[in-house]
């Protein structure tokens, strides 16, 4: 039997449970708290038991740490070999009709990065990652993401990592402004953590984000005139809570007064790759009330308010 539990992973996936089937023989039956233990005969056991409230960065060492766990869940090969002979570069000549398929996470080392992976891998979806450190990176997803490391200032090293790349994700401020064409790109979702919150704080609060300001109004500028089809998604305040306890509002203003689980806001970054605008398209997002159980039809219907 092979232990494939962690309290970040349980909680994404009770989140999507009701949006996706993983495949014939993987339970859709939320769990949080507990253990799924995969028996020889394909069977699932799920034994549940209390244990205590881990803190956020808790469990982001958890998925961590449970990376060949998830990746022996989900059938993947082991991990490269340690000498890294197979994880070079390519070359450079990339056919103009190349599938773009592929959707890639700025920052993806980042908290927010991570759920936003995570997310993303439950999905099922081709995953570039722009990293720090490549080889934790293995460790953590193995060969669910293609990491990179590199300057994004640096043209050749950006277009090798915006190969077969459809979609690109932004989950922290500073990536749109530091790069130069994002040539071949169709659509580009922007977690603009948060203009209207970074505008509410004042004094000492407001020194402190002014440059997370600054560079979210950078962003927003760059994209807006990029040309490229475009969603932002300006949240709540960050909440270092389990995601898929709540619903959501989209009210006007709900971005400056409300708060949003950090899960639950990488989880409708990935919800925005199936609507994609044809031009530009805005939103507001905080935890509230609203259960959605058709994410396209809501963003669509979003999309279509004269106010968008």
């Amino acid at each position: 039997m092979a232990l494939v539990c962690s309290s970040t992973l349980s909680s994404i996936l009770s989140l999507q449970s009701h949006h996706l089937l993983l495949d014939s023989q993987t339970s859709t039956t939320p769990f949080r708290s507990s253990f799924l233990f995969i028996n020889t005969d394909n069977s699932f056991s799920l034994v549940c038991h209390a244990k205590k409230k881990l803190t956020f960065f808790d469990q982001i060492l958890d998925y961590i740490e449970g990376g060949p766990k998830l990746r022996k869940w989900y059938g993947a090969p082991d991990l490269l070999p340690k000498d890294d002979t197979n994880t070079q570069d390519e070359e450079d000549d990339y056919p103009e009709d190349e599938i773009r398929d592929a959707v890639l996470v700025t920052d993806g080392d980042s908290e927010m990065g991570q759920m936003v992976i995570l997310s993303l891998i439950v999905k099922r979806t081709r995953i570039k990652a722009l990293v720090k450190d490549k080889r934790a990176a293995l460790e953590a997803f193995g060969t669910y993401v293609e990491s990179m490391t590199g300057d994004t200032s640096d043209n050749q090293f950006l277009k090798k990592a915006l190969r077969g790349v459809r979609t690109i994700i932004c989950p922290n401020e500073g990536f749109l402004s530091n790069v130069g064409s994002l040539q071949g790109v169709q659509h580009i979702i922007l977690l603009s953590q948060q203009l209207s919150v970074y505008s509410g704080k004042s004094g000492i609060q407001s020194m402190m984000k002014s440059n997370a300001k600054k560079l979210a109004e950078q962003d927003e500028s760059v994209l807006k005139s990029s040309g490229i089809p475009y969603t932002i998604i300006r949240t709540g305040a960050f909440q270092d809570t389990a995601g898929g306890n709540q619903g959501f509002t989209f009210d006007q203003g709900c971005a400056a007064s409300g708060s949003i689980s950090k899960e639950d806001a990488a989880f409708v970054c990935v919800q925005a790759l199936d609507c994609v605008p044809q031009s530009g398209f805005i939103f507001e997002v905080a935890n509230g009330q609203n259960q959605v159980s058709d994410w396209k039809q809501c963003l669509t219907a979003l999309m279509e308010k004269p106010n968008q």
